[in-house]
């Protein structure tokens, strides 16, 4: 079993932005050390980057702001960013004349709940690198107004995911939140009502990671430690020695994923039906076009009872798409933690604090389940089957690592490293918000739909740096 939070805590605090200058130099000296050494990073690439560069030298001189909306498909993309920003756009703006006053960096919008599990250290660097957190799951005041000052009287520019978190998957973009867009037009709302004139972008950048050689064998090894988790015996293969990467090998080892990917489903179906009473619906034989589409129909059904247990024990309204889900959940189980009714616990009897202890255990057991969830958000039940490639073998193995390790109660943060890689930053066209600034202010409901637009054309541009 995991390992929750036993007792209840004082309110998460706010952390506001107390950017460091000499920190950020000192942490640019470091980064490229630290990521070869602490990383599976060992080559940074990037196109378009003199587009930054002239972003950068434009927001200089006053005449822009800008946030830099990037995908987000791996833990590893603040580095890749910071890498981007520190040692790529220097070399960019030098071979275009163009002078940077001070090294480029951004304002960094981070989720509150990353220094909860990645540990005090993040609570004190964050900020002065210059963070500003927002709680997802609620109406954030503090942050969101954080987040606008920065946004129009930074010295700095923004950088923020609009997937909101992680999807591991290189190849698929989950529904970005509209809060990118919306953030862009309440920037220039502000500049307006104080009359100034700087134009107001939300720059696109692509990130992926690619394998530098085919760790086929590590993959398979990881497998092989899977299937045992899993109680499954070993796969007689085919008569004849395969070579990795062939046709053949990709077939094999596609056969042990698919079914150690069944056995995890049916073990969780079992574990969610027999100690949870929930009702899976089965996809009937006749409306499934392949094995590949019951698998992906069994896995949403799944997802939506891991849900309803944690949404039922806290009190939590089932609706909405997934990710929009899992985020109140997320902030329904911090409400029972992280008690803003108790900032003296110290006040509280033995029985009041027993009692705010067992919510907090509780709360976070049911959290428990909406992480389960989060692994699988992007999940499909053809996303290896469409194009075998060693980097979609090892997102989908290293999201079943993620849910086995979670069941067995191990650190989730700990992820193996299969292999080198190599990451490709795209620069994508900028997008005027100024431009749409007419229609969004005309009216509420045009207002609605200037953001919907946005954030649409927003996700158009990221997919289209997939390679």
């Amino acid at each position: 079993m995991p390992h929750p939070i036993i007792q209840a805590q004082p309110p998460l605090e706010f952390l506001p932005s107390a950017f460091n200058p000499w920190l950020l130099r000192f942490f640019h000296l470091v980064l490229p050390m630290w990521m070869r050494s602490q990383t599976p990073i060992a080559d940074v690439r990037a196109t378009n980057v003199e587009v930054l560069a002239e972003l950068y030298q434009q927001f200089a001189a006053g005449k822009i702001r800008f946030l830099i909306a990037f995908r987000h498909p791996s833990a590893y993309d603040g580095l890749s960013l910071v890498y981007l920003l520190s040692q790529l756009v220097p070399q960019a703006a030098k071979k275009q004349g163009i002078s940077l006053s001070q090294p480029p960096h951004a304002h960094f919008i981070y989720d509150r709940g990353i220094p909860i599990w990645a540990g005090a250290y993040a609570n004190w660097l964050f900020p002065r690198l210059g963070g500003t957190p927002i709680q997802r799951g609620k109406l954030d005041l503090i942050g969101l107004r954080s987040i606008r000052h920065l946004f129009a009287n930074g010295s700095l520019p923004m950088a923020a995911a609009p997937e909101g978190g992680t999807n591991a998957h290189n190849e698929i973009i989950s529904p970005l939140e509209p809060g990118i867009a919306q953030m862009g037009f309440w920037c220039l709302e502000d500049l307006q009502k104080a009359g100034r004139t700087e134009k107001v972008i939300i720059l696109p950048l692509g990130i992926q990671y690619r394998y530098l050689g085919e760790p086929w064998q590590a993959i398979e090894h990881l497998l092989a430690e899977l299937e045992l988790d899993c109680g499954l015996p070993p796969l007689e293969a085919d008569p004849g020695d395969f070579v990795r990467s062939s046709d053949a090998w990709k077939n094999q080892l596609y056969r042990r994923l698919y079914r150690l990917g069944d056995r995890l489903l049916s073990l969780m179906e079992n574990f969610y039906t027999r100690f949870y009473h929930q009702t899976l619906t089965p996809v009937p034989a006749e409306t499934a076009d392949s094995p590949n589409a019951t698998t992906s129909a069994r896995l949403q059904a799944l997802l939506h009872a891991a849900l309803l247990v944690a949404e039922q024990a806290l009190g939590v309204a089932s609706k909405g798409t997934v990710i929009d889900r899992c985020r109140r959940l997320e902030q329904a189980g911090w409400e029972f933690i992280y008690r803003e009714d108790l900032k003296k616990l110290e006040s509280l009897s033995p029985a009041e604090r027993g009692l705010a202890d067992l919510m907090a255990e509780e709360a976070s057991l049911k959290m428990w389940h909406m992480r389960l969830v989060e692994s699988f958000v992007a999940v499909t039940g053809s996303y290896v089957l469409e194009k075998p490639t060693v980097e979609r073998f090892a997102e989908t193995v290293l999201i079943m690592w993620d849910t086995i390790v979670r069941i067995k109660g191990d650190n989730p943060f700990q992820r193996p490293q299969l292999g080198k890689q190599q990451v490709q930053l795209t620069v994508g066209e900028p997008i005027s918000v100024s431009e749409r600034w007419e229609t969004y202010q005309s009216s509420r409901r045009n207002a609605k739909q200037a953001v919907a637009d946005l954030t649409q054309d927003l996700q158009t541009s990221l997919q289209s740096m997939i390679f």
